[in-house]
């Protein structure tokens, strides 16, 4: 069969991986999805979920087992051939999304690991695309605006997650000139907008978790700040975006901050959470420094249920230039819905 797409994707059958594949999935598509070993199961089971869902024949999916840290990402050397001979389209979505993680396991999978992406990408003939999933917290300890065409600074990092994945930017940043690059960088993805469906419970969901302790009573004292923006975005939004965009040929060699041009301030999405849970907001506002300092103290993690490496995000004044990414979504009827309209539809809410 003559396929219009052949589709290689890493990170596979992770939350985002997985339902960017069934948004894309096509009769005419082809699939080589890289998986762990480990994950080889899970993958299966979804490629099968996906099959059945979107009626794509379940023999256009091929699981390929590998690693990314790997030469050849520890593919092998016939299937590496056959994905080099029909390869039209790369997403790379593998990636260790943790703020706390070591930096050896980071810079192994972030970053070297891109770099092994970049050698394969290199080697394809028919390559019409390479879809790179980065992160807007390549900014760093950056304060203010950051725009989509900005990446180099000095302003340091909060974590070896930040840094590994703004090293890893930089390296696909090399290849604009020579291939067809699009870059993305989601901001704090949380459930889908329609259905809270998630698979992640960070960010923003330890927040719910904490007024969920106790709802009366914790919502008296606001633990957000009014300075301070909390950039969420929902999964459906960054996959309609990537899937839309990746087979636009006005997004090559461009970079998009997938990202809510109007985030909530932690103050305020403190405040539309208690209001879904109590049907009343905060009463108290302490000084940020007072709250930040008092989350950092050795026993706030088991208290709060809020990790000392989640902390920095509530209180960095940071937020994110959405133009690019704004104009072109605009004629697909795509836009990131403010958190105040889906926050209700979380199950926990």
């Amino acid at each position: 069969m003559k396929f219009s797409r052949t589709i290689f994707l890493t990170g596979f059958p992770g939350f985002i991986a997985k339902r960017l594949v069934s948004r894309l999935a096509a009769a005419d598509m082809q699939f080589f999805l890289l998986v762990e070993e480990r994950m080889t199961d899970a993958a299966i089971s979804a490629a099968e979920q996906i099959a059945n869902e979107t009626g794509m024949p379940l023999d256009n999916f091929a699981l390929i087992t590998g690693d990314i840290t790997k030469a050849d990402l520890g593919i092998s050397i016939d299937d590496l051939a056959v994905i080099r001979d029909d390869t039209t389209d790369v997403f790379h979505l593998a990636a260790v999304y943790d703020l706390a993680v070591a930096e050896n396991i980071a810079r192994a999978v972030n970053f070297e690991g891109t770099r092994n992406v970049n050698e394969l990408v290199r080697s394809l003939p028919n390559l019409q695309r390479y879809n790179y999933i980065s992160t807007c917290y390549v900014a760093g300890r950056r304060t203010g605006r950051i725009l989509e065409t900005e990446l180099e600074h000095n302003a340091g990092f909060r974590n070896f997650y930040e840094e590994t994945k703004y090293l890893a930017e930089l390296e696909v940043e090399k290849l604009r000139s020579d291939l067809p690059v699009t870059i993305f960088r989601p901001s704090v993805v949380v459930g889908d907008s329609k259905t809270g469906e998630t698979l992640k419970y960070d960010g923003v969901y330890y927040l719910i978790n904490y007024l969920r302790m106790a709802p009366s009573l914790l919502r008296l004292v606001n633990v957000g700040n009014s300075n301070v923006r909390l950039n969420l975005v929902p999964v459906d939004f960054v996959v309609d975006a990537i899937a839309v965009l990746s087979s636009d040929e006005n997004a090559v060699g461009k970079t998009f901050a997938l990202a809510d041009p109007a985030p909530l301030t932690t103050a305020e999405l403190f405040d539309v959470l208690a209001e879904k849970m109590t049907g009343k907001r905060s009463v108290i506002k302490p000084p940020p420094a007072l709250i930040q300092n008092s989350l950092l103290m050795p026993v706030a993690p088991p208290v709060t249920g809020l990790p000392h490496s989640a902390v920095p995000y509530f209180f960095l004044a940071q937020t994110y230039d959405t133009a690019a990414a704004g104009e072109l979504l605009k004629p697909y009827g795509i836009q990131c819905p403010n958190f105040r309209e889906y926050a209700g539809n979380h199950p926990k809410l």
